[in-house]
């Protein structure tokens, strides 16, 4: 029976971005042995079917279908089932809550409560992606990671430059990861948005998803004692969250060892 080739194209392409962890459109195009405009309408289709996300520097990396392909869904999807645990936080910390995933060296943000209380208030983050190496929650999930697959991750590309082009230094990092994983959590201060603040917490794998759970709050409300009342808040939802999902946790991807 004679293949489809546009068929044939994504499932090559899918192939590719499995062993190599991504792609870019130039390597699927050369992998096809296509040109890259090409090689783009098939990775811009595989994204809107949920098959890829797309990180900074145009890279491509495996999405939720992709990670899951062919399981049934025996229950919610996760961000549903993590919804009450994110309400609990909310109601701990009064301030604007997020629930973050990691893809490659970039943090999405897929769900969110904002405070509404406050003469202040941050809004939602939903579908905006930040920088791990920068943001709370980036930190926090990196922390997970082993020093050899986090310089891997930031390695330079064959055209010499860091993902997301933001030059910085990697010994530093691996200082500030090691430091979040003597504190439990990570804390961003102005590093992304000026006059924000926001500390995370991870939740390890859940699902075949790396999460974490952040607070944001404005630099004007952010005090020694709030530091503390957050992290703790973060910290006690964390170990419910963890107690909840307990023998239901993906087995340890191996980028984690």
């Amino acid at each position: 029976m004679p293949r489809i080739d546009a068929i044939h194209r994504a499932l090559q392409v899918l192939k590719l971005m499995a062993s190599q962890g991504s792609v870019s459109v130039s390597e699927a195009a050369d992998h096809l042995e296509v040109n890259p405009s090409t090689a783009s309408r098939i990775l811009t289709t595989i994204e809107a079917d949920g098959f890829a996300v797309r990180g900074e520097k145009r890279r491509y990396f495996p999405g939720a279908n992709a990670l899951h392909f062919g399981q049934a869904p025996l229950m919610p999807l996760l961000y549903e089932r993590l919804r009450p645990h994110l309400e609990r936080l909310a109601s701990l910390v009064q301030e604007t809550v997020h629930v973050a995933t990691l893809v490659g060296t970039t943090v999405h943000h897929s769900d969110a409560i904002a405070a509404t209380d406050r003469a202040l208030v941050l809004t939602s983050r939903i579908g905006k992606r930040l920088p791990a190496h920068l943001a709370s929650s980036g930190k926090v999930m990196l922390a997970d990671l082993a020093p050899a697959v986090v310089n891997a991750r930031y390695a330079p590309t064959a055209q010499g430059a860091r993902p997301q082009a933001v030059a910085f230094n990697l010994a530093k990092l691996h200082q500030e990861l090691e430091t979040v994983r003597r504190h439990g959590f990570a804390v961003n201060v102005e590093a992304t948005e000026k006059g924000l603040v926001a500390l995370a917490v991870s939740l390890g794998h859940i699902g075949g998803e790396h999460v974490a759970f952040s607070v944001a709050l404005p630099l004007a409300r952010y005090s020694a004692e709030a530091h503390q009342e957050i992290a703790d808040a973060l910290l006690t939802v964390q170990h419910e969250v963890l107690a909840a999902f307990s023998g239901e946790d993906m087995p340890p991807r191996p980028d984690m060892l």
